[in-house]
């Protein structure tokens, strides 16, 4: 396979849409796209997310500490977007889409409309440049209770979860299941 060289950049590798929901110090909430974020470690639960310096919800998790990542299911990708486009120092993004942001019984702000919720509380940053590492401890996990059938077992297509290619600046939306994890590649073990 020939492969084209292209840079240290951010370019086509498929990240997650997500929303950061936060609250500061006086209650109000703010709502931004993210797609620089994911779970670091199992133990302990971490998650991480990297946020610039100047932004509104990097503000408030300094405030408070604390925030949610909300998993963005692809009907939503119009309401999502804006929450990238918007800055929430002047506007109520809430109130605009018509999302509707929840406190937990941990006090964590989450978002009612996303299927799968990860609520955090701060622990540490990493300085990279104009933009911060933020590690957070997972507190829980809310998942949409129709995703489950009586066994308990999860079905992904009820999360619908949206993907950003930063570098083509689109929007996907997952495709058919390929294999199960831990399981395929044992077929080529010795």
């Amino acid at each position: 396979m020939k492969k084209r060289q292209l840079g240290p950049c951010v370019t086509f590798f498929p990240q997650p849409a997500t929303l950061v929901v936060t609250r500061d110090a006086a209650g109000q909430s703010n709502i931004m796209m993210a797609s620089w974020t994911g779970i670091v470690s199992k133990t302990p639960p971490t998650l991480a997310v990297s946020l610039h310096h100047s932004r509104r919800t990097y503000a408030n998790i300094s405030e408070t500490g604390l925030f949610s990542v909300n998993m963005v299911p692809s009907h939503l990708v119009v309401e999502a977007d804006f929450c990238g486009l918007a800055s929430g120092t002047n506007l109520d993004k809430a109130t605009i889409t018509g999302l509707n942001v929840k406190d937990t019984p941990n006090g964590v702000p989450c978002l009612t409309e996303s299927p799968l919720s990860v609520e955090c509380r701060f622990t540490r940053e990493v300085a990279l440049g104009e933009y911060r590492l933020t590690l957070a401890e997972i507190l829980e996990i809310n998942a949409d209770e129709a995703a489950f059938d009586t066994h308990g077992s999860a079905n992904v297509l009820a999360f619908d979860p949206l993907v950003y290619l930063g570098g083509l600046r689109e929007y996907w939306s997952l495709g058919v299941k390929q294999a199960d994890a831990y399981r395929a590649g044992l077929k080529l073990m010795p």
